[in-house]
């Protein structure tokens, strides 16, 4: 009987080193499937944050607003002017964001009141060191933007304020559409930096009749905007009214003004979200009919009657007739002359109040009017 004791006593032993050297085979093999199972979940976590996170933080890019995953996620991105003016937004993206407004009136921040000077041009500023003397020492008050034809290429040097100021931009024609296409597009680009409150329209051919404090308080203190519209019956006016604008824009609400207007923030977002108008006027205001002596001048009595003083702050000279106002080059630019325009007698109300300080701006200035301009400055402009 004793061999078979043994016998059953070997196997107990052999079956013991069996599961022992199993046992350290299972730890590793069990080891092993955790840590391909940690590796395959970490990679798949990398994977869906990836995804999920940069794709749906990140706008697509042709919108213009693609943001920077260092940038921080509070007030800062809503407050700051874009960095760049060029985007790849087109004009419907673009008026949609413009028009997005905040409807809690107080602003949550030092917000800084802007004005914003908007140049409407074929190529050169010929005139902008008028500006740039006239915009010294006052930066954080203003902004420049500037349309010019997209085949333009401006040679400013990095020291000067108009130094990448250039919106994208598109052919305009004069008395055409495209012309307050360019004009919604300048208002439109300006309305991104939330400081800008107001919006000064100008040409290459303007310059400033005072001093930058005298204007932007003039500006800041202003109730209404300035747009002028008036009912013209003769056949510049109700003359080229066109009856298919109607019910939108009967004869007796079609207004006549100057394309250079003045407005604040609440008139801009207006006139950029309008989509009422701007069809009937592309269709049925063409030449002879000038669209952009029309359209801003009609909408805004139509709609918004009480915002506007109804009055233009750009001053021009129509006494040597034609069809358009007289043009200043080097000869015409002497004391008398400015003696005669900033002393002239002029009466308007500011605020539903009487007042002789009525125009800001004049136009049209030639290139050659410029040595004279920077001579006189100082003694009847207030800067340089």
């Amino acid at each position: 009987m004793q061999p078979r004791v043994s016998s059953i006593e070997d196997g107990k032993d052999s079956t013991a080193r069996c599961q022992s050297r199993i046992f350290p085979f299972n730890l590793l093999k069990f080891f092993a499937i955790f840590l391909v199972l940690g590796l395959g979940f970490s990679i798949l976590s990398m994977y869906m944050t990836r995804y999920f996170t940069v794709q749906n933080v990140v706008p697509v890019t042709r919108t213009g607003f693609q943001l920077c995953l260092h940038e921080p996620n509070n007030i800062d991105r809503w407050i700051k002017p874009p960095s760049s003016l060029m985007h790849s937004m087109n004009d419907e993206e673009l008026f949609w964001r413009a028009s997005l407004v905040p409807h809690v009136k107080k602003y949550p921040f030092r917000r800084v009141p802007k004005v914003a000077f908007m140049f409407l041009t074929r190529g050169p500023l010929p005139l902008y060191p008028i500006w740039e003397k006239f915009l010294d020492g006052h930066e954080g008050l203003y902004s420049i933007y500037v349309h010019s034809l997209p085949s333009y290429r401006p040679t400013f040097s990095p020291t000067s304020k108009f130094y990448q100021r250039q919106i994208p931009s598109q052919v305009t024609e004069w008395g055409r559409m495209s012309m307050c296409d360019a004009e919604r597009r300048l208002l439109a680009n300006a309305l991104l930096d939330i400081s800008n409150e107001w919006f000064v329209l100008l040409s290459e051919s303007c310059i400033p009749f005072y001093n930058f404090s005298i204007i932007y308080n003039y500006l800041r203190r202003s109730r209404q905007s300035f747009v002028g519209a008036f009912d013209d019956p003769g056949p510049h006016g109700r003359g080229r009214y066109n009856a298919n604008m109607a019910p939108e824009v009967n004869i007796t609400q079609w207004r006549k003004g100057a394309q250079w207007f003045a407005v604040n923030r609440k008139l801009g977002v207006n006139i950029v979200e309008d989509t009422k108008y701007y069809p009937k006027f592309k269709e049925f205001c063409r030449p002879a009919c000038y669209v952009d002596e029309h359209y801003f001048p009609t909408m805004v009595s139509i709609e918004s009657p009480h915002l506007i003083a109804n009055r233009s702050i750009t001053w021009v000279d129509w006494s040597r007739g034609g069809a358009h106002p007289a043009t200043f080059g080097k000869a015409d630019i002497t004391e008398a002359f400015f003696t005669k325009v900033l002393e002239g007698g002029h009466t308007c109300l500011y605020n539903n109040q009487p007042s002789s300080l009525c125009f800001l701006f004049g136009r049209k200035f030639a290139p050659s009017a410029l040595e004279p301009l920077l001579q006189f400055a100082p003694k009847f402009l207030g800067f340089g």
